[in-house]
């Protein structure tokens, strides 16, 4: 019977002439893809970014790379690139050596490179478009909604803040119709007041008019304590409200502790169950199946995203894409009128499209001629 023979196996066996990294990487690597496409990038207004001064900087390239590699390779975590780049022959290769703590790594992905990110990733679509794996004349636009790292329980209501200054505004406007009733000659030289808009000064003025026209009135009880709540606690109300519309920009919501994240319902399972939850809508453009184009809305519907999200493309390539397609959730009389005036043609139906055709559905939106005749061309 035969010996085994195994090979030969030293863990302190050290070399005469030590191995090269780039040995140990095939060329067809995705590593090497991201190296070359990274340093083919005209990154001088990141570099412009930095200041004189101080202790020297990593290059700002390699840390580039490193991230990007990490987020193909499912890494997102500051420590576990960290980690990644101190053991990882690939990370190792990739920055030459360097070893950027977590700390560099947030801080250069943070605000650092936020406002270059959008240039680098047209740089690297203007280099697909070269090689032909992509064109940007035919985009096809869809959207989904990615939940915010925020808390679900903590949220402001649009609808709720109106509600409330409505209610406030039906008060003081009670207490100043009162005051007139039974206070009218010490309100003959008083300036009329206005209730349709209120804010903090307005109501603070409105007080201090009636305090002085019913001093001397015998008032009842009921008023005095209304009079009185109104005063503490309406005019720093209103000023709490109007950081609210602030924020709320014109959102039915927000969160508290993310308020761009705006309330919207999420599919959770396979048959679209969900709640409301704080998320984002994300619209991507793509080509061949590579993305061209991606912004980040807080209004959920897709049909009020779509001239904004066009409109980014041509600001990013300098054109406008010449035919686009996406579902029936971005068919609107608006979104037909812009294809129509930027000449792009378009295959996009609206929600009722196939009930029409099959006569379930009558028409019974004002604009249904028009959907007709944007329709007319096509055959869905």
């Amino acid at each position: 019977m035969s010996k085994a023979v195994f090979k030969h196996y030293d863990q302190n066996q050290s070399y005469l002439i030590p191995p090269s990294w780039e040995e140990k990487i095939i060329s067809s690597h995705p590593v090497r893809i991201v190296n070359k496409i990274i340093d083919s990038l005209d990154l001088i207004k990141l570099y412009a970014s930095y200041e004189g001064g101080g202790s020297s900087s990593y290059d700002p390239k390699m840390l580039l790379k490193a991230i990007i590699y990490a987020y193909i390779s499912n890494i997102y975590s500051s420590r576990k690139i960290e980690e990644a780049i101190k053991s990882n022959i690939y990370f190792i290769w990739l920055c030459g050596g360097s070893e950027p703590d977590h700390n560099t790594i947030n801080r250069f992905r943070g605000k650092k490179i936020e406002q270059y990110l959008k240039d680098i990733f047209r740089q690297i679509v203007l280099l697909l478009a070269e090689e032909g794996l992509l064109n940007l004349k035919e985009v096809y636009v869809d959207g989904t909604k990615i939940e915010a790292n925020a808390n679900r329980y903590t949220f402001v209501w649009g609808k709720s803040v109106k509600t409330n200054k409505e209610r406030m505004i039906r008060q003081i406007e009670e207490l100043w119709q009162y005051t007139q009733e039974i206070a009218a000659e010490e309100l003959k030289d008083t300036e009329p007041l206005s209730f349709k808009t209120i804010d903090k000064e307005k109501v603070d003025q409105t007080i201090r008019n009636i305090e002085e026209a019913i001093k001397n009135k015998q008032i009842p009880k009921k008023i005095k304590e209304k009079l009185k709540y109104v005063k503490k606690n309406y005019p720093n109300k209103l000023e709490e409200y109007q950081v609210k519309e602030t924020i709320l920009e014109g959102r039915n919501s927000y969160s508290k502790t993310d308020t761009d994240a705006t309330f919207m319902r999420m599919k959770d399972d396979h048959m679209g169950n969900g709640q409301l939850k704080a998320g984002y809508n994300i619209q991507i453009s793509t080509n061949n199946q590579l993305i061209t184009n991606y912004d980040v809305y807080p209004n959920p519907a897709d049909t009020l995203t779509l001239p904004s999200h066009l409109e980014s493309f041509k600001e990013l390539y300098n054109q406008s894409p010449v035919v686009i397609t996406a579902d029936s959730g971005y068919g609107s009389d608006q979104n037909y009128e812009y294809f129509e005036q930027n000449k792009i043609d378009y295959y996009v139906k609206y929600n009722y499209f196939h009930q029409e055709q099959r006569g379930i559905r009558q028409k019974k939106y004002p604009f249904a001629a028009e959907y007709l005749y944007y329709n007319a061309e096509y055959d869905y």
